[in-house]
């Protein structure tokens, strides 16, 4: 049985493309250069690891780093950092708001995974003002189950 997918993965009509900064970095320390040339290569390595997955993969990566933002805000929570708890809330919520305006509401599933997306989007919203963990664990499982669910899907290694 195939599996439709229900995103549309064309790029918006606005897409903006922001050049990489120069490379000269002449008021740099030795050891603050090599750290941006790896942070470089890194970034050059996810760039060019985005550019030839397949569209249901890039889907998977949003979860992944969906799942990551969110572990990362319960462990901000529990050491008391509330200012990396939000921002980590807020990749989180990015990503959720990502993956419902790339909905094909063309297809049926859309509108139940819109749905659902809305729900976790409270959740963690709810979990961030309210610094709560069993939001946060809550948000943490429906993302989980999102990320496992598509991985059995689209036989995702």
């Amino acid at each position: 049985m195939a599996v439709m997918n229900p995103y549309n993965y064309s790029k918006p009509k606005n897409y903006i493309r922001v050049e990489p900064q120069s490379k000269q970095e002449t008021g740099l320390l030795s050891s603050e250069r090599k750290v941006s040339s790896v942070t470089d290569k890194m970034d050059q390595y996810l760039e060019s690891k985005i550019i030839a997955a397949k569209p249901e993969e890039l889907t998977y990566m949003l979860y992944e780093g969906m799942v990551k933002f969110i572990k990362k805000a319960l462990l901000f929570l529990e050491s008391g950092n509330h200012e990396q708890v939000n921002y980590n809330t807020q990749r989180a919520q990015a990503i959720v708001d990502e993956l419902r305006s790339t909905l094909n509401m063309d297809v049926p599933l859309s509108v139940s995974l819109d749905t659902l997306y809305e729900y976790l989007n409270y959740k963690l919203l709810l979990a961030n003002v309210d610094k709560s963990e069993s939001h946060f664990n809550e948000a943490l499982e429906i993302a989980e189950n999102f990320k496992d669910t598509w991985k059995e899907a689209f036989n995702i290694k």
